[in-house]
Order: C-alpha cells, then structure tokens, then sequence
C-alpha cells in the first residue's frame, strides 16, 4: 500500500472514479468538486487530495486543505474528506494518511492539523484532541479535533 497524490498521479480518470464509488455524501462532494475542477477554489490553492492505494484499488481517501466546512475561521489547515470503503475498515488504514499528513505538515512547520466531524471516538485513536464545537457551512455544530504535530 502506498499513499499518493491525486493531482500528481497520471490516473486521474481512474481514481475519480474509484472515489465516485464512495457510499458516502460527502465524497460525492468531493467527486463533484474534482470533476468540476473546483476543488482548489473552494478547499484553497495548496490543498491535496491523498490517495491510499494497493495497486489500482482505492482503499481510503482524505484531504490536506487550506480549508474545511468551517467556515469563516482562521484555523488551518484542515484533514477533510477522511473516508475508508467499508471492507477495509477496523485496520486502522486512516493511520498511513494522518502520517502523509505529519510529514507535509512538518515541510510546512504546521504545528497543528484540524478536523471537523461528529464522529466520537475515531480520531482520538490517531491522537487527536476534541478542541470545541463550530458551525459549519450548514449551520450545524461540528466537533472539531486538533492534531498536534511532532
């Protein structure tokens, strides 16, 4: 397994489609704003898409984004878009992109990563830290967890 990036793979085509594939709605957002070619735009100019793959299957998928569905906030930046398709899940594959994730961080000399979800118990595994609860674009609260770099 390795971890890539999108926008830096020749296979853009095959990996849209395999994060088309996503039960979820908010990677049908993320396949949205990437088909549409708005996913810089919206998320900001230095944001990635990080890819967990074995071989030509996708295995999990997440964001490393100026921006998040907080909105407005000053915090940043945001792992965002943290998906696993359910026959890979209870491995703990998430792990491998968070440490993407650290060493991009680190290159940057971010000191800490955001998060924003309502999921309890899941990013506490990878160390994160609950922070406080936001409004998102929606207007609904959102846990937001922070991870604090090396």
């Amino acid at each position: 397994m390795k971890v890539i990036s999108f926008y830096e793979s020749d296979r853009q085509e095959h990996w849209l489609a395999e994060i088309k594939k996503s039960d979820w709605s908010a990677g049908a957002f993320l396949y949205e704003l990437l088909s549409r070619g708005a996913f810089f735009r919206t998320v900001g100019e230095d944001s990635k898409v990080l890819l967990l793959t074995d071989g030509s299957e996708l295995i999990s998928y997440c964001t490393y984004a100026e921006k998040d569905d907080i909105k407005p906030t000053e915090l940043t930046p945001w792992m965002g878009f943290v998906y696993t398709f359910p026959r890979h899940r209870g491995h703990r594959y998430v792990g491998l992109l968070f440490a993407e994730i650290e060493r991009l961080a680190e290159a940057e000399q971010v000191s800490e990563v955001y998060i924003s979800a309502n999921h309890v118990g899941l990013y506490e595994k990878y160390g994160c830290e609950y922070r406080t609860q936001l409004k998102d674009i929606e207007g609904n609260l959102s846990r937001i967890y922070v991870k604090k770099m090396r």
